[in-house]
């Protein structure tokens, strides 16, 4: 957390420090126009990096796969996108970076690493006591009982296939 907070701090003093030093060189008002430049042409990436990133994702699903790089791959766009609205030429610098297929399929790599690793860690085990579910660990009380009635229709899912 301390980091974020290093960033929140450092981050627009340098921003301000950039714009100024761009402003004295090409002029207060070509700075204004090459910050709303680069908001405009990232709104367009981020709107045709998106479109694209939730078509593959729709198509996972419809393929009975997870979509998990494709959402990793869309907060990613989402931050870019945000960073791209930042006034200044770090974040944009940051944004760009978010929004360009090569590296924001790396970070989207790096990320899903990290969530697999802590969702394996925090696995959850299902036990049935006395025909009441129970989810585990720590779900051992009476008050978290889950109680229900199902039908095992693997056999009848066999039978059909082995008809047709």
């Amino acid at each position: 957390m301390g980091i974020f907070l290093l960033l929140f701090i450092i981050l627009p003093i340098v921003e301000m420090a950039i714009l100024i030093k761009v402003g004295t060189l090409i002029g207060a008002l070509n700075t204004i126009a090459l910050v709303l430049l680069t908001a405009v042409i990232g709104a367009a990436l981020l709107k045709q990096q998106g479109l694209a990133t939730l078509l593959r994702a729709n198509q996972r699903l419809n393929s009975g796969e997870l979509p998990a790089r494709e959402v990793a791959e869309g907060l990613i766009l989402a931050v870019g996108g945000a960073l791209l609205l930042t006034p200044g030429f770090v974040t944009d610098a940051i944004g760009f970076l978010c929004l360009l297929p090569g590296s924001r399929h790396w970070l989207a790599a790096q990320a899903l690493k990290r969530m697999v690793v802590s969702g394996q860690a925090q696995s959850f085990q299902f036990t049935m006591r006395g025909g009441n579910y129970r989810q585990g660990p720590g779900f051992g009380r009476d008050d978290d009982v889950i109680e229900g009635e199902y039908e095992d229709e693997t056999d009848r899912g066999r039978d059909r296939i082995e008809k047709d």
